[in-house]
């Protein structure tokens, strides 16, 4: 079977969400049986949420000298705010996935296939 990524995207900044609210708790709970649903049909591969795009750091490495840089590689309004690592019979298959867990969550989910 074919490995695929689908994100999900936030429209803008998510710091100041309220993890105890009980909207966020609804949709925490959607996306704790969407996870269940895909390991128990063995799609699961692998899958997190992310902190804000605020925490990443960039590493470059040119001419043989490494530099970081606080903050996201992009400057964007829309930030990747998890992931999972899906296997899945065909794009087709990814997609229905992907579909589920645009609902669970409420956010657009990307999918792409991987080299895996």
């Amino acid at each position: 079977m074919a490995q695929y990524l689908m994100s999900v995207w936030h429209d803008g900044d998510y710091s100041g969400v309220d993890f105890t609210s009980a909207e966020v708790q609804r949709v925490g709970a959607q996306v704790g049986a969407l996870n269940e649903q895909l390991q128990q049909a063995g799609a699961w591969v692998f899958g997190a949420g992310l902190h804000p795009a605020s925490s990443a750091t960039v590493v470059r490495a040119a001419a043989g000298e490494v530099s970081m840089t606080d903050g996201p590689y992009a400057e964007t309004k829309e930030q990747m705010g998890g992931f999972w690592v899906i296997e899945a019979a065909d794009f087709d298959a990814a997609l229905d996935w992907a579909g589920k867990a645009a609902a669970a969550s409420g956010l657009p989910v990307e999918v792409r296939p991987t080299d895996g």
